[in-house]
């Protein structure tokens, strides 16, 4: 079993893959047409299988349903009988036509909507802001300061930008936790752009979203390609985009899963946070309860050097 990790250089453990709930936001109006609706037992039996598995880690957003996919979060982890301190949660602050001093406006509405549930890690959901980054840092330095969050990070930073949030937080004393960003074997660019290598210099944990790639490297989609008309557009895209050239990386995955009595999937997850050593967690969404147990299985295992070098090489077209 791969063992819980320090976020960044603070003292939250997490587990190697947590789990997403983005589409944890949808159901009804505008937001049913991209997020399924998922039914209270399905979501209570995907905290069930998490915790079973050993995942203490979730994230969420603001963005995610203005709140919904947060209060869903909650009253799974309730029913459930969760402690607050048995769960590592992040969820995500909006900049989008906003200043940096709404996130003091508006930081109650997270905890109203996580009722009860601490917020471990509070991140800048994308750098596009009528703020700088400066005055974003002084804004979460102040709720770190005043107990509405545990620890700070951003999403979607490219390395200049990270080594500037980074910059402005250590004058103040604080670590940056984590860069959120996408990151999976058929999305290899930070390993090239400067992020990855910053990220392993400044001591910031990279959380990987989308590590799947929209369920390609579970196999699923290459022995079904019908099933692509069933993903949400943005992931459909991406998926077809990338379906053919991952055939020979598929088939390597699904032969060293064999090796292990694991499905490609798993193995996919478990050398995305194995690879670059503690530096990369994941978070793959989870919308049925064999998902999670799947996400939290790929941390049941250990690949070897070779297998790690393996899967590296064969990927090594999507650097």
């Amino acid at each position: 079993m791969l063992e819980k990790r320090f976020l960044g250089i603070t003292d939250i453990k997490v587990s190697p893959i947590g789990i997403g709930v983005m589409m944890w936001m949808g159901g009804k109006g505008i937001l049913g047409r991209v997020a399924p609706s998922i039914t209270d037992e399905v979501k209570n039996d995907i905290i069930k299988e998490s915790f079973a598995g050993g995942i203490n880690f979730f994230d969420t957003a603001e963005m995610y349903g203005f709140g919904r996919s947060e209060a869903n979060l909650a009253k799974a982890l309730k029913a459930n009988g969760i402690d607050d301190k048995d769960v590592i949660i992040e969820t995500k602050w909006n900049p989008l036509l906003r200043r940096a001093r709404n996130m003091r406006r508006t930081i109650n509405k997270r905890l109203h909507y996580l009722d009860g549930y601490t917020i471990d890690l509070y991140m800048v959901h994308q750098p596009i802001s009528f703020s700088s980054i400066k005055t974003e840092m002084k804004e979460l330095a102040r709720l770190l300061e005043d107990n509405k969050i545990k620890s700070v990070g951003i999403s979607n930073y490219n390395a200049e930008k990270m080594r500037k949030a980074h910059e402005e937080l250590e004058k103040l004393g604080i670590p940056l936790a984590a860069n959120q960003v996408n990151y999976s074997l058929v999305r290899r660019n930070i390993e090239t752009n400067g992020i990855l290598d910053t990220a392993k210099e400044l001591g910031v944990t990279i959380t990987a979203y989308t590590p799947l790639a929209a369920g390609l490297l579970t196999g699923k989609l290459h022995n079904n390609p019908e099933a692509l008309k069933n993903k949400f557009v943005m992931y459909r895209w991406v998926a077809k985009r990338n379906l053919e050239e991952s055939i020979p990386l598929v088939e390597t995955l699904t032969e060293i899963g064999k090796a292990h009595e694991v499905l490609p999937g798993q193995v996919a997850l478990n050398w995305l946070v194995t690879f670059h050593g503690d530096t990369v967690v994941t978070i793959p969404g989870a919308t049925k309860a064999y998902q999670a147990k799947e996400s939290a299985g790929a941390m049941s295992f250990s690949l070897s050097k070779a297998e790690l070098n393996e899967i590296a090489e064969v990927a090594e077209r999507f650097l």
